[in-house]
């Protein structure tokens, strides 16, 4: 019986897409064109090299047992690689033979093609043009995401210190891949960015690259629908610091992670710098190889926390003085208490009152500060009241609560009567009468005084920022 090449590859792919995944089957094998059968040889042409590693890596099991099953136990498969673009068979293909599944002799048959001429293959920019050069990628980087504007606290000191280290010494420190991770709004791609704007400054022949998970992906997709996969593949070996942002979404795209996974082994035994961002730690990745994971722990693994209290005033003063604008501390303590997850709802805040203020030709005050948050912020289920503030605060210093309506001088108790009004001021909707009227029967004018005198010492004593803090976590939690 006379075997048609055509025919035992249409029977191998029935077999094949009843055996993967839809995509896996659509990206792998649906592009491969059989050839040829000669002496229980058969062959197939694949798009690039590439192709033919990944089906020896992943898939080589299950095409030898549908050769021997559709051929008969000596069945051999030969693939013949395409060099050259476009859709028709090559006729002069780069060729590789090897006997199915053996891959040692498929790596010292292997040769790496050659090409014509002195002059650089032309490379596929996914981004801009086609024919390019190194010099030519643009970046992608946002020139304000910089160090200088990216504001140092206890919950960011670790990564910024570890991005500054791999901005001056890219791909030779021991943080590769540098691998930043947070909640959505903690400033990943600020610091990401920062130290791609870092490297262009400090080594301008350098490649830098920013580029999204999702339009990694999106390029992938459409090289693999043009069958130029190579050219995908060699323009991500060029660079020299690549930030991907947001891996996470990398998840259950099995294609795409295999991509990435020959793409980061390229740039990492070449000395080229990696930097990743995503919302979770690598051990809390779902839906991620395990090898992609392994790899992603090699470096420094640096988490960006919520901001504190100190951490969210400095952020929001930082840019009231870089946009020249005029706002109060009372205003500023106002915003740093009811905002205290999320920095760019922090910096939101600050645009909206910038916008009602110019609007409505009016200064930036307490009560515009109030009616932007409310708007901003959801309130909370369980509405703090000036009782609760009392009886926490008291717990804070020791104190019974009786006597803050006390009439004793004595500092500990003055100061604590203080701190109930402040946070009573900034965390309820109660009026200035009424917080002096349950704190120690005092008028609205000794409400006043007393968070003025709280703010005063928060700008002065650092020792004393930190109990307010404290006690504001205690309030809040």
């Amino acid at each position: 019986m006379i075997l048609d090449h055509q025919k035992v590859w249409s029977n191998c792919l029935k077999v094949f897409k009843t055996s993967i995944d839809s995509t896996s089957f659509e990206t792998w094998f649906e592009p491969i064109v059989p050839l040829k059968l000669e002496d229980a040889v058969l062959t197939i042409q694949v798009p690039s090299l590439y192709f033919y590693e990944v089906i020896e890596e992943q898939f080589i099991g299950l095409v030898s047992q549908s050769l021997r099953k559709f051929i008969g136990p000596s069945a051999k498969l030969e693939y013949s690689v395409v060099m050259d673009k476009g859709h028709a068979p090559n006729p002069n293909p780069y060729t590789v033979k090897f006997p199915t599944g053996n891959k040692s002799d498929l790596r010292n048959r292997a040769v790496a093609p050659t090409h014509s001429g002195n002059n650089q293959p032309s490379i596929k920019n996914p981004f801009v043009i086609p024919g390019i050069k190194k010099l030519d990628i643009d970046p992608q980087l946002n020139p304000e995401y910089t160090f200088e504007n990216f504001v140092e606290g206890d919950c960011n000191r670790l990564a910024r210190a570890a991005s500054q280290a791999v901005a001056k010494n890219p791909g030779k420190t021991a943080f590769n891949p540098l691998f930043i991770y947070g909640n959505s709004g903690l400033g990943k791609t600020h610091l990401a960015q920062a130290i791609g704007v870092e490297v262009k400054r400090n080594y301008p022949d350098k490649t830098v690259l920013y580029v999204s998970a999702n339009k990694f992906q999106t390029q992938y997709t459409e090289s693999v629908r043009c069958n130029t996969q190579n050219d995908f593949l060699n323009f991500y070996q060029m660079i020299d610091v690549l930030i991907l942002d947001d891996i996470q979404e990398f998840a259950g795209k099995t294609g795409t992670q295999n991509t990435f996974f020959h793409i980061f082994n390229h740039l990492q035994q070449t000395g080229k710098q990696l930097i990743l961002t995503s919302d979770q730690a690598p051990a809390d990745l779902q839906g991620m190889e395990e090898r992609l994971l392994s790899r992603f722990k090699w470096g420094l693994p640096a988490d960006l926390k919520a901001p504190d209290f100190n951490t969210r005033v400095d952020i929001l003063k930082h840019k009231i003085y870089k946009d020249g604008m005029s706002v109060g501390n009372d205003v500023v303590h106002y915003i740093a208490s009811h905002i205290n997850h999320n920095v760019r709802e922090l910096e939101g805040a600050l645009i909206m009152l910038l916008a009602m203020s110019t609007l409505n030709r009016a200064e930036i005050t307490l009560e515009t500060a109030r009616n932007v948050v409310d708007k901003l912020v959801r309130k909370s289920h369980r509405e703090l009241s000036v009782d609760f503030i009392q009886k926490t605060v008291c717990n804070y210093y020791g104190l019974e609560i009786d006597s803050l309506q006390s009439k004793t001088r004595k500092r500990e108790i003055v100061q604590a009567r203080q701190i109930a009004m402040y946070f009573s001021k900034n965390l309820t909707n109660s009026s200035l009468s009424v917080i002096g009227s349950k704190i120690g029967k005092k008028d609205h004018a000794t409400v006043l005084h007393a968070c003025k005198t709280i703010l005063n010492l928060m700008e002065t004593d650092r020792d004393f920022k930190n109990q307010i803090r404290e006690i504001e976590a205690q309030l809040k939690s």
